[in-house]
This record gives C-alpha cells, sequence and structure tokens, in this order.
C-alpha cells in the first residue's frame, strides 16, 4: 500500500536520503531521454548515491536505483544491511522503480525495505518492498550456493 507522507512526516534520515538522491540525479547521465533520476540508498549507516546512465544501446544502461546498490557493493559498503532507499525524478507523480530494480532491492533489502519515492515537485510516497513487488521471485535458500547441475539434481531428489 502506498502513503502519501507529507513533508511534515519524513523523518530526518528521510530527508537526507533524498537530498542525496536529489545531488545524486545531477549527475545523471541521459543524452537520450533527457530523463534524469537520482538514488541514495542508506546501508548501515553509509548513503551511497547513484544516478540512472544510458548509452546508444538502451539494454547498456543502468538505473539510478542499482547505480546506487552495486556502488555500495563495489565499496565493500554492502556488507551493513540495506535498510532504506531514496529514488527521485522529475514526474508528476513521485517516481516508482522498474521491475529489474525492484528485484534488485528486495534481494538487498528484504520485503520490509523502506522505499521513499519522490518528485521535484515535493511528492513523496513511502512503501515498503513488498508492496512493490508481491509475490517476488526467490531463490529457495537450499539451494544457494549449488552448481546448477546439483541444483537440479537435489531438486529432483526432493521431490
Amino acid at each position: 500500500m502506498v502513503k502519501e507522507a507529507p513533508a511534515t512526516s519524513l523523518t530526518a534520515g528521510d530527508r537526507r536520503l533524498i537530498d542525496a538522491a536529489l545531488a545524486a540525479r545531477e549527475h545523471a547521465h541521459a543524452p537520450w531521454s533527457r530523463f534524469k533520476v537520482g538514488a541514495a540508498a542508506r546501508f548501515g549507516k553509509r548513503i551511497v548515491a547513484g544516478c540512472n546512465i544510458e548509452f546508444d544501446v538502451y539494454g547498456l544502461t543502468n538505473c539510478a536505483e542499482r547505480t546506487a546498490i552495486f556502488s555500495a557493493f563495489a565499496a565493500g559498503l554492502a556488507r551493513q544491511p540495506l535498510t532504506a532507499i531514496a529514488v527521485i525524478a522529475d514526474t508528476p507523480e513521485p517516481v516508482c522503480p522498474c521491475g529489474a530494480c525492484r528485484q534488485v532491492m528486495l534481494e538487498c533489502g528484504g520485503a520490509e525495505l523502506r522505499v521513499i519515492l519522490a518528485n521535484l515537485r515535493g511528492d513523496v510516497h513511502i512503501v515498503q518492498m513488498r508492496d512493490l513487488l508481491p509475490g517476488a521471485f526467490r531463490l529457495d535458500p537450499r539451494t544457494q550456493g549449488k552448481s546448477p547441475s546439483r541444483r537440479s539434481a537435489s531438486h529432483k531428489a526432493g521431490r
């Protein structure tokens, strides 16, 4: 369920994430779409920013949310839990992550991840990840870390 969050109900941490996402948006590389998006992810006490990056071949582009999360992994900060992420763009309603970003966010932050959706007009919606990706795909934890051939063999044996 998406709930609207009046500016007065945002926590100081929410405001810091939105501000960091807004600053990150300025670094977006969007020469074709001109659609600039910023994101800021909180891993433990650290905030990692990201922006969308697009190229001539759109399949080689990356969204702001995944840029922030991937940057946290690259910097060694993803050892701490992902507890919140903010995303902002110049849209009529607060911007919502794409399906690929939702999957990555769920895998890194879990179903209770706090997701702050915002736009440049000051509108904010706060949701939990479970609201954005109900029925999400998750690997069976009993098979994680096994090779695909062992996984399929153990899956068949468990039937």
